[in-house]
């Protein structure tokens, strides 16, 4: 049975991986397929990979062969550590990748339509295969390298579409904003690849993610083990929009409302939940880093419900709804409740797509509501209606606000940094005798003698 489980994970990853290369490609030299061309495409590669993924889990339980470490050679092999291409397949990776490419699949037959004759249409399907590919290289990945490859298409990808009617000048300031949360997701990501590799010689996940014991198989020590611990919880709170990162999600509604349903309702949001899970063994290992993703958890929820309910559109409203939800799965792993939080993670995954796709058809829905019941419908009250007086104006304060969050990243990091910058350039001048040019001379006016 390994041979058929071995064409069936790279049939699974090949499909949108081949996509993508063709996409972009024709983009490239500026001959982009036809909008009929690009649809089919895009739907049989989205349905062979959900295919080949669903059968390569159903074959795995089949033969119960636990984890499983598929390796498909070496793409550099010029020195002793070339990089490998490594899948670590198991139930929770397959699982997480069928739902991964399922997911997708949807996504991208209601994308045909709703992006009809658009100017970025080839585009946007340029994008979303990019994001197809990064999402199954994390969910099936089996070492540092691949992990970190399929990190980076999430992100940039993520990115790009936020831009996605670059236009106008409030999508491309957004997308830089969500571009710099992601850098410093990455660059804990990075930091913690090459602790682990200096650290434990290796940079393969089958020994973190197999559930033996982290410190004598990998002969990591409590502190090494903390460390990438919190490295690892930093990168997931950067991807994850947990605090103090979450000031990007509303800025990331700019992009396509089926972006906006693939990302940040059902699968780039929780990629780092799924992180999470696959490096649980080495989270148990750590009380400082099980307690900070708890609190990170924690905190991201009470202030995601709060600030949900003051948003004035629906994509954001939505945003910070399943945001609460990301917050009460991270608090389900700290506690080590990991079956619960897979399943909380895959049914919230599912209902946020259709509630993000539903969106456009809201104020439609709400007013034939309002017509047929001839009065509007009563809100629901909650905990913070209950709250009375200056509190309640404090909550509103602070959620109408969003939590300060982008004042108090713009005033700790942002300002420093920029200062920093300005007085480095000033440096770098001064060192290479930089002459600011003189202002340009004043030619005469019409009428004026050019001799004066």
């Amino acid at each position: 049975m390994s041979a058929p489980l071995e064409w069936l994970v790279l049939v699974g990853i090949g499909s949108p991986a081949v996509l993508f290369a063709l996409l972009a490609a024709t983009s490239l030299v500026n001959r982009p397929l036809p909008e009929r061309w690009t649809a089919t495409l895009a739907g049989t590669a989205m349905t062979v990979a959900c295919a080949a993924l669903s059968l390569a889990l159903v074959l795995h339980r089949a033969t119960g062969t636990g984890i499983r470490l598929l390796t498909y050679g070496e793409w550099s092999a010029s020195y002793a550590g070339g990089i490998t291409l490594e899948f670590l397949v198991d139930r929770l990776s397959l699982a997480f990748a069928a739902l991964s490419a399922a997911i997708l699949g949807v996504v991208s037959a209601f994308s045909n339509r709703y992006l009809h004759r658009e100017a970025g249409y080839n585009r946007y399907f340029v994008l979303l295969a990019m994001f197809a590919t990064g999402m199954l290289l994390v969910a099936l990945a089996g070492n540092i390298a691949v992990l970190f490859v399929g990190w980076e298409l999430v992100g940039l990808s993520s990115a790009l579409l936020v831009g996605f009617f670059h236009e106008r000048p409030a999508p491309v300031s957004n997308a830089l904003r969500v571009l710099s949360i992601y850098r410093i997701s990455d660059a804990a990501m990075f930091s913690a690849a090459v602790l682990l590799r200096h650290l434990a010689g290796t940079d393969s996940l089958a020994l973190l993610f197999s559930g033996v014991s982290v410190l004598s198989t990998v002969g990591l020590t409590q502190t090494s083990a903390t460390s990438i611990a919190v490295l690892l919880i930093v990168a997931v709170a950067g991807k994850s929009a947990l605090l103090p990162f979450s000031g990007w999600l509303p800025r990331a509604m700019e992009g396509p409302t089926p972006s906006s349903a693939v990302y940040y309702g059902s699968l780039s949001i929780h990629a780092g939940c799924f992180l999470l899970l696959r490096s649980a063994p080495l989270i148990e290992h750590s009380v400082v880093a099980r307690l900070l993703a708890g609190g990170l958890g924690a905190a991201t929820a009470i202030f995601a419900a709060i600030t949900t309910r003051v948003q004035s559109d629906v994509k954001s409203s939505l945003a910070y709804a399943a945001l609460t939800q990301v917050g009460i799965i991270v608090v389900e792993i700290a506690l080590g409740w990991y079956r619960l939080a897979f399943v909380h993670l895959a049914g919230h995954a599912c209902f946020r797509l259709l509630q993000f796709l539903s969106a456009p058809n809201v104020l439609h829905d709400l007013h034939g509501m309002e017509d047929a019941i001839g009065d509007r419908p009563a809100l629901a009250g909650g905990l913070v209606d209950s709250v009375s007086g200056r509190m309640r104006h404090r909550l509103f304060l602070i959620a109408i606000e969003r939590g300060f969050v982008d004042s108090i990243l713009d005033r700790v990091v942002v300002d420093p940094f920029t200062r920093l910058t300005r007085r480095l350039t000033t440096l770098d001048r001064w060192l290479c005798d930089v002459v600011v040019p003189a202002e340009r001379p004043r030619f005469a006016e019409e009428g004026e003698d050019q001799d004066e």
